[in-house]
């Protein structure tokens, strides 16, 4: 099944082939038809990707362009209302030669054919449904190109020997299809090409590779017959198996007869690889001219100022290399400094680390945000995770066995209250898994300015 959707007017097709709307525009789609066929993205209403496709859009002016052939449903609602009568005889004639026989027109509420009754009977005249009229002419003769140039010049003995020898011949790889994308003929580059053979004529060109690779053709078809013109699709790359990369420009042609009749399409792909890397060369070779010319300009100033600079620069230098040598010394002096501080550092935090891991209690100290800044070894023993798990992880994200409900208010009320000591007994499990009495006391840990800056936590196990 294929559906069709034109219009004449270009930011029209551009805002349906989007398929996105707000949430005014879609007030009166039911609720379950809604969740059915749309999803919300970024707070507008998208109609389903997969649907989307099998809807084909298109340009197509009604009084001027061609029509779609064999089309079994046609809706054409509220806009022979604002054509004139002749206007109207002709766009009419045109959607019965679109209809196939049998083919069902569907009008506005407006919209009536009383003068038409030869060409369309009406199924449900209330809502203006329309069918097409059983032995009805649409006016519009077919054209036999072949007859009319043996009209003109004569039947050739051979002639259709030398069009095929000619077109499988061509040194441009082509692929014809008919209307039903049917494939009707290809040539010797094509099949070199893309891997076909006689045995794909009468195979529907979706069936084949090349219908999709090396780009998405159907479309570009779809759009050539229903705006009865060609398409041009250009940088088109494709990587032969064992072969180096080849860019293509693929020309979409409608063939159609006198009357603007659909016949069918030629896909000629011209491989324009040497052109483009011609044009490449070209871009690239003007771009380091370019580049080239404005570095001579640059270059030539710089020049002219360099000597000058040069000569200061000297003279920078021998004032330079003094102060480098009184700087170095004082870096020395720096260097022996900053190592006696290292040492003594080194040996508080070795102190610390001693006195922390020499209390018999656990002691945990946590930031304001509950996040632990020490974690001693008795805890370590209690718990079962070491100091490095712990450190800088939020003290209510650490899988130990403690009832965090009843510790938090005490941390909290020490944030609040640093002058007020909480104390709490609590039964937990310790890291063997046996159940274990603790006693938690928690006091504000305070800064040298005095400020508090977390909570200090002593456990003290009373089993």
């Amino acid at each position: 099944m294929k559906i069709y959707a034109t219009d004449i007017d270009e930011e029209a097709l551009t805002e349906a082939r989007a398929a996105s709307y707000d949430e005014r525009a879609v007030e009166s789609v039911p609720p379950d038809l809604l969740a059915r066929y749309f999803e919300q993205l970024n707070g507008r209403y998208v109609f389903h990707k997969d649907l989307r496709r099998a809807v084909i859009f298109g340009r197509n002016d009604l009084v001027k362009d061609a029509p779609i052939s064999r089309v079994d449903l046609l809706v054409c609602r509220n806009s022979l209302m604002y054509l004139n009568a002749e206007t109207q005889r002709n766009v009419l004639g045109r959607l019965h030669f679109a209809l196939a026989a049998q083919g069902t027109l569907f009008l506005g509420h407006a919209e009536m054919l009383l003068s038409h009754a030869d060409r369309f009977t009406p199924l449900n005249l209330k809502h203006r449904v329309f069918r097409k009229a059983a032995g009805s002419h649409t006016g519009l003769d077919r054209y036999d190109p072949a007859a009319s140039m043996y009209d003109r010049h004569g039947e050739l003995h051979g002639l259709t020997t030398v069009r095929e020898l000619a077109f499988r011949a061509s040194p441009v790889a082509q692929i014809v299809v008919t209307g039903e994308d049917t494939v009707a003929m290809l040539n010797q580059q094509a099949e070199s090409i893309f891997g076909l053979s006689a045995r794909d004529i009468g195979r529907l060109l979706r069936d084949l590779e090349v219908s999709y690779r090396p780009v998405e053709l159907r479309a570009y078809i779809e759009q050539a017959k229903v705006e009865r013109r060609s398409a041009r699709i250009q940088d088109v790359k494709w990587q032969r198996p064992g072969s180096e990369t080849v860019w293509f420009e693929i020309h979409v042609n409608p063939l159609v007869d006198a009357e603007n009749g659909l016949l069918g399409v030629s896909i000629v792909f011209f491989d324009v690889t040497a052109t483009r890397a011609l044009v490449d060369k070209v871009v690239q070779t003007n771009r380091q001219l370019e580049a080239a010319y404005e570095e001579l300009q640059s270059t030539n100033e710089e020049l002219e100022t360099t000597n000058e600079e040069l000569q200061s620069t000297n003279e920078e230098l021998e004032t330079m290399n003094e102060e480098l040598q009184s700087t170095n010394d004082e870096l020395h002096t720096i260097n022996d400094t900053l190592r006696e501080r290292s040492i003594e550092l080194d040996d508080a935090r070795t102190f610390l680390d001693s006195l922390v891991n020499s209390i018999h209690l656990g002691m945990i100290v946590v930031d304001r945000e509950m996040r632990v800044v020490v974690w001693n070894r008795y805890c370590e023993e209690l718990w079962g995770l070491r100091a490095d798990e712990t450190t800088g992880v939020p003290l209510t994200s650490l899988d130990i066995n403690l009832p965090l409900d009843t510790v938090r208010p005490l941390i909290g009320n020490a944030f609040v209250d640093s002058d007020q000591t909480g104390e709490v007994v609590v039964d937990a499990v310790n890291r063997r898994g046996r159940a274990a009495r603790i006693r938690v006391t928690c006091t504000a840990f305070r800064s040298a300015e005095g400020g508090v800056k977390g909570a200090l936590l002593l456990m003290e196990d009373q089993t």
